[in-house]
């Protein structure tokens, strides 16, 4: 797989960004797909409207904190069927080094194969869906903890909070935040996580995740076996975050994430009709597809929707301040 490396490069205008995010040097790269590409659904679950990700101006946008430092980058098709990367930052080269990962592009279809009616449906929905890899360990699994237990409601808005109380601006244009920087984070105390809403299990968990970043984040590079191991060797972290977290950091199309409050229904009513479903029997059902099954639960999600909804929702907690 080949990169084309345009000769652009140079500062930026200033935008609403502060002066270290607008000297950033712009460079970009230029890849074709050997598959359809959806950005939006690719990137739809690594938190399509976090303030560190954003689709505008055509594009898809995203910065994150690399083992390089910070870094922006920009995402698009062009009418050519061409995928433009455009990066800011220190972390630049790592995110377009690492571009064909992170787009999906070594995200595998070989080995795949639809068993039934209903997959052999959703893969042909799906063809521009990509498993992405991210690589960022500790950034992806903050929101991840958040979201435990609680409505998506509810953990995006302590995110939120997170990010612009301990985030910093992002370089390039788009105003994004980066994810606080894990050596702050965990010395924090917890009454300062307290007013975005965190109760203190959670803030316990995140304290621990920040204090063994180094270590999670080597992870990544890891046999998926060993990843798992590490990632729930922290306590707070088990099954179903480090599903999550697998999914997006590391592409893995095995990751069921056991412990859900609505996959489970939407996997049961998806294949087999029944409304109402337990971890037990989803795994029943997604057995034909061991090595994929992930995979099958994402473009569930993503285009078979949800069971039928049946009494109340899962309540949001008032916490924190308002």
């Amino acid at each position: 797989m080949a990169f084309r490396l345009n000769s652009r490069s140079g500062p930026l205008t200033p935008v609403s960004c502060p002066p270290a995010s607008v000297l950033a040097v712009e460079k970009s790269r230029t890849l074709l797909p050997h598959r359809p590409l959806d950005l939006r659904r690719t990137f739809h679950v690594t938190g399509l409207k976090g303030p560190n990700q954003r689709v505008a101006d055509g594009g898809l946008w995203r910065a994150s904190r690399t083992p390089e430092g910070p870094g922006t980058i920009r995402l698009s098709i062009t009418a050519a069927g061409e995928l433009e990367a455009t990066a800011w930052g220190r972390g630049s080269e790592w995110l377009l080094e690492r571009l064909p990962a992170i787009v999906g592009e070594t995200d595998d279809l070989a080995g795949f194969r639809a068993r039934d009616d209903v997959v052999r449906g959703l893969l042909r929905q799906a063809r521009g869906l990509r498993l992405p890899a991210v690589g960022a360990m500790v950034e992806v699994l903050i929101p991840i903890i958040l979201a435990q237990k609680v409505t998506g409601v509810a953990a995006g808005r302590s995110y939120r909070r997170l990010m612009a109380r301990f985030g910093e601006s992002a370089p390039g244009p788009a105003g994004l935040r980066l994810s606080p920087d894990p050596a702050v984070l965990g010395a924090l105390p917890y009454y300062d996580l307290h007013p975005m809403g965190i109760e203190k299990r959670k803030a316990d968990v995140i304290g621990r995740v920040c204090r063994e970043a180094v270590r999670l984040q080597a992870a990544v590079n890891m046999d998926r076996t060993t990843a798992y191991a590490a990632l729930q060797a922290i306590r707070g972290i088990g099954p179903w975050s480090s599903a999550r977290a697998m999914m997006v950091v590391a592409g893995d199309p095995d990751a069921v994430p056991v412990g859900d409050y609505h996959i489970p229904n939407s996997v049961t009513w998806a294949l087999a009709n029944e409304p109402r479903g337990t971890d037990e029997r989803m795994l029943e059902l997604l057995e034909p597809y061991a090595g994929q099954r992930g995979r099958v639960v994402r473009m569930i999600e993503a285009y078979a929707g949800q069971a039928p909804a049946y009494g109340p929702k899962l309540a949001p907690r008032a916490f924190g301040t308002q």
